[in-house]
């Protein structure tokens, strides 16, 4: 089955053709309205500009240039989209690296990026100087805090550079963001995205976001992730104010609700927070006049509660994936609130514009019919790249005619809706983060008691999915459940880590010998509305 979705609606300022394109014409004609707020900070639109050019200057004075690769590791801060601004304007890239990721998973990134400058938040650089010397690319480390107080370096380095113009050899097929996602094989991979495949995709997307006048953008989602870094660019594009979060806590989310900010995207497990939080929480959280989540399961029952909670509030879901830039299909307001058609509300929506789909048997590789069960495969130009240093796993999800295999399976229905729901890859979603079972596995395979492991993804009504380890163990060996996952802690982040594990005899297996996943999930997700 194959489908075509609409052409987007096209906007009043000039088509960007490259990523600072939109920053720059705001800059140029708004020049002192407000274009984003972080904690007790605001810039205009020509103060923004000034320091990604300025950015954009030292980095060049370093020697970052086209094809090069800078790297960033905090919690939220505008800094982390000046790096990409700036970078793309010399025709390079930013890794942003997960701060929540152990030492040697950070090392792993920042090399394996090859990035020569890293900016990292100060509450970051304990960690960064426990891995300084592992981190053999890096040239440069600049330190930054939260308020750009005294002392900041990395206010310093804006202050005395000169700003610097785009350069006349980028091009919009250059990289300019390196996201790294869990490893499949059990190292994370560098997803590489090019500034053509960021402003297809903001415009693709933008079904849905028609702001009024005075309208922000609240900038939660950590940007570590492509749906925060994709995020923040509708905002740019639009030349509306954003109000970015240090942290997507409920106190941080709600004064910048009370500052104004009233269109956000955040993982479902945020909205089971606030609807937990009491009639005063649920009140300020109505003030929302769009509330887009994705990036995790949404519970059928949560989804209901909040429709009914935030009667004013338009509701839309998205499906994506980091590998083209974020959203691929969505579920628009109006579809939320149909009564003729409620089993829409487990649909992912129908595919944005740009977005070809195809739905493939696996086996044969044929299209099947309507509503079969079959692959999801895309084809539009968000496509990233490839994988960095990968092109073996590049072509094992890529074809030569440029369908992208997503490994997600699911269906799609007389009327277009698109329905996940099954995974070919061992991925698990948790609270929005992506967790590949062989990476877990990696690690717990490595504890001296542990014979053999399989990890699986259970519901969870706060998270979508939790991590789970199922293990058999050595001969005469001991190990509760305490042991290994305080083991993993050794190793992974916290979200990578099992909430829960079972000992077994022995792992069931198919007369090949390979582990059956989907027996060990089967009995968790049998009652559920939706299996991913």
């Amino acid at each position: 089955m194959t489908q075509t979705a609409a052409q987007p609606v096209a906007h009043d300022a000039p088509e960007p053709r490259f990523l600072d394109d939109r920053l720059a014409h705001w800059a140029a004609t708004t020049p002192d309205a407000d274009a984003i707020t972080y904690l007790d900070r605001t810039w205009t639109w020509s103060q923004l500009d000034d320091r990604v050019r300025r950015l954009a200057g030292a980095l060049s004075a370093w020697g970052v240039g086209r094809g090069d690769v800078v790297s960033f590791l905090d919690k939220n801060h505008p800094a982390c989209v000046e790096l990409t601004l700036a970078a793309a304007t010399l025709g390079a890239a930013n890794a942003i690296v997960n701060f929540r990721l152990a030492g040697d998973e950070v090392d792993h990134a920042v090399n394996d990026a090859g990035a020569t400058v890293l900016l990292v938040g100060a509450e970051l650089m304990p960690l960064v100087e426990r891995i300084r010397e592992r981190l053999t690319t890096v040239e440069h480390v600049v330190v930054l805090t939260p308020d750009g107080g005294e002392g900041d370096e990395y206010e310093a380095l804006l202050a005395a550079a000169s700003p610097r113009p785009r350069g006349e050899d980028v091009d919009p097929e250059d990289v300019c963001l390196v996201m790294y996602s869990s490893g499949t094989t059990g190292r994370p991979k560098g997803v590489q995205l090019r500034q053509r495949n960021l402003i297809r995709h903001t415009v693709n997307a933008h079904e849905g976001w028609s702001f009024d006048p005075g309208d922000k953008n609240l900038v939660a989602m950590p940007l570590f992730h492509v749906g925060g870094s994709s995020y923040v660019l509708f905002g740019i594009h639009d030349g509306v104010a954003s109000v970015m979060t240090r942290d997507p806590d409920g106190a941080s989310l709600a004064a910048a609700i009370f500052q104004g900010a009233n269109r956000t995207f955040l993982v479902p497990a945020v909205l089971a927070q606030v609807l937990q939080s009491g009639p005063e929480a649920i009140a300020v959280f109505g003030r929302l006049k769009t509330y887009t989540y994705g990036a995790a399961p949404m519970p059928l029952p949560l989804l209901r509660a909040a429709i009914e909670a935030w009667p004013a509030t338009d509701f839309i879901q998205v499906y994506g994936l980091t590998e083209v830039c974020g959203v691929i299909t969505h579920l628009m307001p109006a579809e939320h609130r149909d009564p003729e058609h409620p089993e829409r509300l487990v649909s992912a929506g129908k595919p944005i514009a740009e977005a070809e789909l195809r739905v493939v048997d696996p086996a044969t590789l044929s299209d099947v019919g309507v509503d079969e069960h079959g692959e999801l495969w895309f084809r539009t130009p968000q496509l990233m790249k490839g994988f960095l240093h990968r092109p073996e796993e590049t072509a094992a999800v890529i074809t030569d005619d440029g369908w992208f295999r997503t490994g997600d399976m699911g269906r799609v229905d007389a009327d277009g809706y698109v329905y996940v729901e099954d995974r070919l890859k061992d991925m698990i979603i948790t609270g929005g983060e992506n967790v590949y079972s062989p990476e877990v596995e990696r690690v717990l395979a490595e504890h001296p008691a542990v014979a053999e492991v399989a990890v699986i993804g259970v519901p969870n009504d706060r998270w979508g999915e939790t991590v789970k380890a199922v293990v058999s163990l050595r001969a005469g060996a001991d190990a509760g459940e305490e042991e290994l996952i305080a083991y993993c802690r050794e190793h992974l982040a916290r979200f990578k880590c099992p909430t829960s594990v079972d000992v077994l005899e022995a792992l069931p297996r198919n007369p090949t010998g390979k582990i059956l996943k989907r027996d060990l999930r089967q009995p968790y997700w049998q009652e559920r509305d939706r299996r991913v």
